[in-house]
């Protein structure tokens, strides 16, 4: 007996010391990166000091593992492993989720159990749709709002977050019309349900009619004066929201009060949209009280939806981790550069390599080429070793970068590599196998330590939320033409520094490039970008809105 007590008192023992071996250079981790040594880089270290933390002590990384209590417990994890994997890859994120909108996520997935596909609710939401006479037994809490997505997968994901949000807000249940272009792309996000709609939808027939000139279109009916008959006197089963690029200023009143207070009587909302739908919704007051207490950091909202809504397949998180391990992993520092090419409008290829190169060298973001012979080169002893990811349709940029560094070096003995993981020549967002390296390709970018990204581009808008990052952003060629070197100076915004030929985001949330330009009752015009504090222009469509954080 005591034979056996003295040797569990000595595992015991050992087990302690194991632990503060581990536990006690973490928090020294922690306590330099949060008050000696801000200025140095721990994200790499802290990944790696996670793996092998995690190996030892799974309970150690629960907190990461579910980001911050984002993520509900209980799925299988071998069904889709990004949604316990991909926080191995990432930095720890600052932005923690306020406590109401974890309790908001919770309660919204026991209502999509209770009213999602398959579910005696929605059968009976179903019969209301077909039959008007039986919608007035349908049960008060299930609501629906269905998004219909167009364009590029940058756009489709814009859309999908938006309406997810919106549906949140509203206490609808959100559902998606997948499309070949979505298809084997994500995870199942709700525990017990589907997000998608099934496919014998019975209005899935109408849905190639539905456009802006839809003669039913919400703003239709609010153009041609048909409002009170077709919501205020008999509610219409659906509605069909027309919110895409081409939207009218009336399809646009859906951010506007009174309309909202309208449309909770209607049970079905058909969403269609390409655009990041959220700033609009927070210039309104309907939903403004809630949304202050969940999102007390306005800049966050793409940023906890989307690590909470998105987990890739696991053929797509394959490709992602194929990447990483051999081509990321290693580096000190990591340098994600996206690059959207406008076809003619974007100008000659020396001329965007130019305005990268200036750019990236000029804000000491890439290290100036080392002139030295290459024995000098060589001779130093401090090397460290930063990875470009490059993405782009064209291999020209990274083939350039690449060749670049491999000859000369950086300066002081910084190894640059650069990795692009491929070039597609076109954009094909049709295809399957396209849309699976698209994706893999902005989850690579979102791991990133420092984002480089084009102006207008919504494949970097999706890079820079999942990351949490406020990326640099690379100016739009006016009129297909760069200006001289000697000119950039006088392209100069209200921006940070604003010089050409990038400058920094005010926030990591993406642009709403089509926002409500008229008020709510006379149709006059209005300037959402100066009506409240968290709500501005965007960087790269001056025209545009999106949200910044009130107190930075």
């Amino acid at each position: 007996m005591e034979v056996a007590m003295t040797k569990m008192m000595k595992t015991t023992t050992k087990k302690t010391k194991l632990v503060l071996l581990i536990a006690v250079p973490v928090m020294a981790v922690v306590i330099l990166q949060q008050f000696w040594l801000p200025s140095l880089n721990f994200n790499r270290l802290w990944r790696t000091v996670s793996q092998h933390v995690g190996s030892t002590n799974d309970s150690h990384r629960n907190d990461d593992e579910f980001i911050n209590g984002l993520l509900p417990p209980g799925f299988d994890q071998k069904s889709c492993l990004s949604r316990y994997q991909l926080n191995l890859y990432r930095k720890p994120s600052p932005y923690i989720p306020s406590s109401p909108l974890l309790s908001k996520l919770r309660r919204y997935e026991a209502l999509h159990r209770r009213c999602g596909p398959n579910s005696p609710s929605f059968r009976r939401a179903l019969a209301g749709l077909t039959s008007p006479t039986n919608s007035t037994s349908l049960p008060e809490d299930c609501k629906y709002a269905v998004v219909l997505t167009r364009d590029g997968l940058g756009n489709r994901i814009l859309a999908i977050i938006s309406a997810f949000f919106y549906a949140l807000m509203s206490d609808r249940v959100f559902l998606i019309d997948r499309g070949n272009a979505l298809d084997d792309l994500f995870c199942e996000p709700f525990l017990g349900s589907s997000w998608i709609l099934p496919s014998d939808f019975p209005l899935r027939r109408e849905f190639g009619s539905f456009r802006q000139s839809f003669p039913g279109s919400f703003g239709n009916i609010l153009r041609n004066g048909m409002l009170k008959k077709t919501i205020e006197d008999s509610p219409a089963s659906y509605l069909y929201l027309h919110l895409s690029h081409d939207a009218s200023d009336y399809d646009k009143l859906f951010y506007c009060d009174r309309q909202q207070n309208l449309l909770k009587k209607v049970p079905w909302l058909i969403m269609e949209t390409n655009n990041y739908l959220v700033p609009g919704i927070f210039l309104g007051s309907f939903f403004r009280e809630e949304l202050n207490k969940l999102f007390p950091a306005k800049d966050t909202v793409f940023h906890h939806l989307g690590r909470y809504l998105f987990h890739p397949t696991n053929g797509v998180w394959g490709l992602i981790s194929r990447s990483y391990k051999p081509y990321l992993a290693r580096a000190k520092e990591m340098l994600g550069i996206q690059i959207r090419n406008f076809g003619s409008e974007s100008g000659s290829f020396q001329d965007q390599m130019n305005q990268l190169l200036t750019c990236t060298q000029k804000k000491k973001l890439l290290p100036d080429v080392e002139q030295s012979t290459p024995e000098k080169s060589n001779s130093t002893t401090s090397q460290t070793v930063k990875v470009v990811l490059v993405t782009s349709l064209s291999s020209e940029y990274s083939e350039t970068l690449k060749e670049m560094y491999w000859e000369h070096g950086g300066i002081d003995g910084e190894v640059v590599e650069v990795y692009q993981p491929s070039h597609e020549g076109v954009q094909s967002s049709n295809k399957k196998m396209h849309n699976r390296k698209a994706l893999a390709e902005m989850y690579l970018l979102s791991l990133s330590d420092v984002l480089v990204t084009s102006d207008w581009s919504t494949f970097g808008y999706v890079a820079q939320g999942l990351a949490g990052v406020k990326p640099w952003m690379l100016y739009k060629a006016e009129d297909k033409v760069f200006p001289p070197l000697n000119q950039w100076l006088k392209y100069r915004t209200r921006n940070e520094t604003g010089d050409w030929p990038c400058r920094r985001a005010v926030s990591m949330e993406p642009c709403l490039h089509v926002p409500p330009v008229c008020d709510c009752d006379e149709m006059q015009r209005r300037d959402g970008g100066n009506e409240l504090p968290f709500v501005t222009h965007c960087e790269d469509a001056s025209w545009g809105l999106k949200l910044v954080n009130e107190f930075n």
